[in-house]
């Protein structure tokens, strides 16, 4: 493994003591070898000059991406989901279950860590808590576990049965499971296509109201004051979803949450275009929905931001608005998706705690801090950098964005994993 230097970078880690210092970092054969606030000598290295403007972190990790290998690999394979990833600053994600055939055995839990194992992103497989992801019946889940599976869930699908939801709580605190849901009541979504609102009235579309989703993170916290447990809930999106999370977090129940980075970036009225690569679920709200998601990312009821990567090919979104697939790509503008529009009230360092640390935390991941003597985990970035999204920085093998052409502040320069350097 090649030598690498970081040279004069600042440090964004509250864990470590070089904290908001500027450092020289000295990485050899994947571990960090060196730092010092003074120069170091490494000729035979290959240097990233930060020049007091780059920043230096844990590991981005992203733990809600698609990916569609086995099945539909012309969407995404590993090796597309890797490069993406790399790209957007992320040296860890964790993937979706929902493929073809789906990801819930053992089997299939050591496939997809076995296929990441070269790569300088590591993949985390998450296992199908349900057979076929259908909400029916509880897989294996201890078998996926001890094979390597960080969470259970069933993905883009929500469970329904609370039948099934109790015993899957109530069995996976054998091993400090973790059941992650994306709330949606499918009986009050209205089979919709954006948010429930003047807009959707205006352009004659159904809309999904906020309530589809409130109202299933209170089923399942009700339920978990009677089993305990762990559950995280993905892509929150209203107010009501993190006024219902904060008091659950209040009273001391295993609750924690995250948002899409590309949530804060439009609302429902920029759909008056009928843009099929805006069509996202959950839906993009209203901007006094935005606001809440800000005020829970300041106090801290929303943990993590992630990119909800989404893959889809030409044919699912070149419909009308009504028949085409939900999602966007978000691997490579997720960062600058949520620093575009970050309030000036809330640091860069908060939003780093919400990519590393936090993520960590909640699916039990070892975490390298930036220590001599650690492993070198590391995203490179510049907050201030400010640039424009262009078709040629789409490592996807889709290209469902609506980012394309959208100047954007914030950027990812490097990685540093597993002893590989790998430029933005």
């Amino acid at each position: 493994m090649k030598e690498i230097l970081l040279s004069k970078v600042r440090v964004s880690d509250p864990s470590s003591t070089y904290h908001k210092q500027i450092v020289n970092i000295l990485i050899k054969d994947g571990i960090i070898n060196k730092i010092s606030t003074e120069k170091i000598d490494a000729s035979n290295a290959e240097v990233i000059e930060g020049n007091e403007k780059l920043y230096v972190s844990l590991g981005w990790f992203d733990m809600r991406a698609t990916l569609n290998e086995p099945g539909e690999e012309f969407k995404e394979d590993i090796a597309s989901l890797g490069k993406a990833a790399a790209f957007g600053g992320f040296t860890d994600v964790a993937t979706l279950p929902n493929t073809s055939p789906v990801i819930q055995s053992k089997e299939s839990i050591h496939f997809v860590k076995q296929m990441s194992t070269f790569s300088a992103v590591q993949i985390h497989p998450m296992g199908a808590l349900t057979k076929d992801c259908k909400g029916e019946e509880m897989n294996e889940v201890k078998d996926m576990h001890d094979a390597g599976a960080v969470a259970f869930t069933d993905g883009v699908k929500s469970s329904w049965h609370l039948g099934v939801i109790k015993r899957a709580l109530m069995y996976m605190q054998l091993f400090d499971g973790l059941m992650i849901e994306k709330a949606d009541e499918k009986t009050l979504n209205n089979d919709g296509h954006m948010n429930e609102g003047i807009p959707s009235t205006l352009m004659g579309t159904r809309g999904i109201p906020n309530v589809a989703e409130w109202l299933a993170i209170q089923k399942i916290i009700s339920l978990l004051t009677y089993t305990d447990g762990r559950v995280h809930f993905a892509n929150i999106s209203t107010p009501e979803s993190v006024d219902i999370i904060r008091k659950a977090k209040a009273e001391g129940l295993k609750v924690t949450c995250d948002i899409a980075a590309h949530q804060v970036a439009f609302t429902d009225e920029d759909l008056a275009s009928f843009d099929t690569n805006l069509k996202v679920n959950p839906p993009f709200r209203s901007q006094k929905d935005i606001d809440a998601l800000w005020e829970g990312i300041k106090d801290g009821t929303i943990d993590a931001i992630v990119s909800s990567h989404t893959p889809q090919d030409t044919e699912s979104k070149r419909l009308e608005f009504d028949l085409a697939d939900f999602g966007i790509i978000g691997l490579e503008t997720a960062f600058a998706s949520i620093v575009s529009n970050l309030p000036k009230e809330i640091d860069v360092d908060t939003i780093i705690e919400k990519l590393t640390t936090n993520p960590r935390q909640i699916l039990k991941v070892e975490q390298a801090p930036i220590a001599e003597g650690s492993k070198a985990v590391l995203t490179i970035f510049d907050p201030k950098a400010t640039w424009t999204f262009a078709e040629s920085d789409i490592q996807s093998k889709s290209n469902n964005t609506p980012f394309v052409g959208k100047e954007l502040k914030g950027k990812a320069v490097a990685i540093v994993n597993k002893g590989q350097l790998v430029k933005a």
